[in-house]
């Protein structure tokens, strides 16, 4: 706490004013006892009325003089608001993590945006159920595969929301034409209040836990009935039920007249997933996600302020709804690294739940089932309560996994994509006409393009990088967008022979259907999921049985349940092992697990197989055993030797500038500042960033690591007192605590 002079303040929240905070003297009384995000009383404009306004940062720094600063009338008391919750969830968002406040504001400030009434459209069903399915045999028996997705969902549901018919199930218009001329729906509008997804369907009870499940369940909410508020961890293989826990986790809650916060990565929103929150709870469940518009955000946001909610599900965003009356925190995939923010501040959803957690009195629970090393680290230590999920609800077992070793496969003669051994299983499950699912980690026709004769690499002239190389002869830069036509000659010697390294989804596909002619293959990556939906197009597309093989990149392994899926093959294992970053081996294992875990969820048994060219790595020979607990163990030793989180923390702090020399001045000025400190920490650089050069900025990296976390948010405080006294033309400074990627 800054025992400041000055107190700089919010008069009205919504985002049009975040801009503007006011300054104020801090009266002697109140000195020293001003906290951020608290309610004060303020003299404002011409006629000094008093106004209520948020504390949102204590300075020495006055903007203007003294004799012109007014005075704060007063702390408001009891004033323990949703907004006074916000602001000082921002503060300490701005301390843990290194941005501005308005920065901090505006992450956690729902935005103010007027409210007009809208029309909804909804489809219900004019036949009864016995009738529904009927037609549901013609349209089968027709191979109409968009009538018959909704007449499925209307034989269980007769009231379906127009929105999530067209968009989730991916149906025209025409087509609900069709089923409304000849009687079988009606779509019926009404006007409303935006609830992006209102579902009038036949309340479901829970299902029967099993012992481990009721074991959580009881469990929690018996410390939450105790006063007791903690972070749980629950660790349960792929198909262990982890949320039927969360669901009845939540349904404790909500007859304890509480709300609960649902994240999960945005990608893992499917029409299936969002329709067993609302069978559940009905229509005082709903979505906050980057689909929805400003005004359906903010029509949610309120919504919850006023209690018309008890369960918000979506992304890291969606933890900054406004609930009076939160109870739990639920964070699913808790390990996906999307739950850490790139922009300022760099925050990570974990955390700043706990944080959350904190100060509204509530629960966190965290579901994985390949933990991040951080959380499982936390567990160990007793600040987290680790719960075990081993066995598949469905009875079934894990699927086998094989290592093929691709050097081996490259000495016998085999230069093909694919080992001989999945070539055989791929014309096995074809014969069955059982399903495929090939995943590479890389995106497109990922590859630069290099000088055979002098070794030169097409780089992008704004960026300090490699060039990839796209159909239609271009080559583009990933980080920038930069084009240009792949070239006949190398610029730099004149020799023929430049030529591309490709590993692609592409590619991949144009080898399956030479390989396999005749063979349907469906592609799920970057370039093909660009349009709004085409997501939910493709895997709704594959699940009816509209290609034998699905090819992608990570997207394909997440959550996704196809009971067809008999075979998995990972195409190249060790791609990601080659980032040159300390959580390189962590992110392969998880990738791994998850691809394997794809395969053999219905009743027929599954296999998976890793192509690799390092069969011996532990993070590769651990994922095939999928044996946590042992590859979390040889990791957390490298992380102990280097000093990497979680074993210790790390702070990295980017610089930029347009020109290298004033860049590398900043750079080495901070590192002073740094020295001047006198703590016990490891310094690394100032070096240029592993890429140095971004759309024509230099970059320069800084990494401190301390195994205490204050240490580091001191020197941060330090390097941002020097930044102000600094005068800077183009120079940025960003900060990241504990970061995902390196620089």
């Amino acid at each position: 706490m800054t025992e400041g002079r000055y107190a700089n303040i919010i008069i009205d929240i919504s985002h049009e004013k975040v801009d503007r905070p006011f300054q104020y003297k801090i009266p002697d009384s109140l000195r020293g006892k001003l906290k951020e995000g608290m309610c004060v009383q303020i003299p404002f404009g011409n006629a000094n009325h008093l106004r209520q306004g948020y504390v949102v940062e204590i300075t020495d720094r006055a903007e203007f003089p003294d004799e012109k600063q007014k005075l704060i009338a007063g702390v408001v008391d009891g004033k323990l608001t949703v907004e006074a919750d916000a602001i000082k969830l921002a503060a300490w968002m701005k301390e843990t993590y290194g941005s501005t406040m308005i920065a901090a504001l505006k992450t956690v400030l729902p935005v103010k945006q007027a409210v007009k009434l809208k029309e909804k459209k909804k489809i219900c069903r004019l036949m009864t159920a016995e009738e529904t399915r009927s037609e549901l045999g013609e349209a089968m028996r027709k191979h109409q595969n968009a009538r018959v997705r909704v007449l499925e969902e209307l034989v269980r549901e007769p009231v379906l929301p127009y929105e999530l018919v067209t968009g989730k199930l991916n149906v025209s218009a025409a087509t609900l034409k069709s089923l409304q001329s000849q009687g079988i729906i009606s779509i019926e509008r009404e006007s409303y209040y935006r609830n992006p997804v209102k579902l009038e369907t036949i309340r479901e009870a829970g299902k029967m836990l099993s012992e481990e499940q009721s074991r959580i369940r009881e469990k929690v909410l018996g410390d939450f009935d105790q006063g007791i508020r903690k972070t749980y961890l629950v660790h349960g293989i792929t198909g262990s039920g982890k949320t039927e826990v969360y669901l009845s986790l939540i349904e404790g809650m909500i007859k304890r007249g509480k709300q609960c916060i649902v994240l999960i990565p945005e990608i893992a929103l499917t029409f299936q997933t969002l329709l067993r929150f609302y069978k559940r709870f009905g229509d005082r469940v709903s979505v906050m996600n980057s689909t929805l518009s400003a005004g359906e955000k903010y029509d949610q946001c309120e919504r919850a302020r006023r209690g018309e909610l008890d369960v918000i599900i979506g992304p890291r965003s969606a933890l900054f709804v406004p609930f009076p009356n939160l109870g739990m925190i639920v964070i699913d995939e808790e390990h996906e690294p999307s739950y850490k923010s790139e922009t300022m501040p760099k925050y990570h959803a974990r955390e700043t739940a706990e944080y959350l957690a904190s100060i509204k009195n509530a629960s966190l629970v965290l579901g994985s089932a390949t933990p991040s090393l951080e959380s499982y680290y936390r567990a160990k230590e007793g600040r987290y309560e680790l719960f075990t999920l081993n066995r598949r609800l469905t009875g079934g077992s894990l699927a086998p996994v094989s290592i093929v070793d691709l050097r081996q496969e490259l000495r016998s003669g085999n230069r093909s994509i694919f080992s001989r051994k999945l070539q055989e299983l791929m014309e096995e499950r074809l014969q069955k006409k059982e399903q495929i699912m090939l995943f590479l980690n890389r995106r497109g026709y990922a590859g630069f393009v290099s000088c055979r004769s002098c070794g030169h690499v097409m780089k992008c002239p704004h960026c300090d990088v490699s060039l990839s190389q796209h159909l239609g002869g271009r080559l583009v830069c990933h980080y920038c967008g930069y084009e240009t036509a792949d070239p006949r000659k190398c610029p730099e010697c004149g020799s023929p022979y430049i030529l591309g390294f490709k590993a692609g989804t592409q590619q991949i596909e144009q080898q399956l259907h030479k390989r396999f002619p005749g063979i349907r293959v469906l592609r799920m990556d970057g370039d093909t999921t660009k349009k709004k939906d085409s997501y939910e197009k493709i895997l709704t597309a594959f699940s009816e049985g509209e290609a034998d093989v699905l090819v992608g990149t990570q997207m394909i392994v997440k959550g996704h349940d196809f009971p067809n899926v008999t075979l998995v093959g990972v195409l190249a294992a060790d791609l990601s092992l080659n980032d040159s970053d300390y959580r390189a081996g962590e992110r392969t294992f998880q990738l791994l697990t998850q691809a394997a875990g794809r395969a053999g969820r219905g009743s027929k048994p599954g296999e998976a197989l890793i192509q690799t060219y390092r069969p011996e790595h532990y993070s590769i020979v651990r994922a095939a055993e999928q044996d946590y607990e042992a590859f979390y163990e040889e990791e957390i030793l490298y992380r102990e030797l280097g000093e990497y989180p979680p074993a210790s923390h790390m702070l990295a702090v980017l610089i930029t500038a347009r020109q290298e020399e004033e860049g590398e001045e900043l750079a080495r000025r901070l590192k002073e500042s740094i020295d001047e400190q006198k703590k016990e920490i490891k310094l690394i650089g100032p070096a240029k960033a592993s890429i140095g050069k971004l759309n024509d900025l230099f970059r320069f990296v800084i990494y401190c690591k301390s195994s205490d976390y204050q240490v580091l948010i001191e020197i941060k405080d330090s390097m941002e007192a020097l930044i102000q006294t600094m005068e800077r033309r183009n120079e940025t400074v960003q900060f990241d605590f504990d970061p995902m990627d390196s620089y």
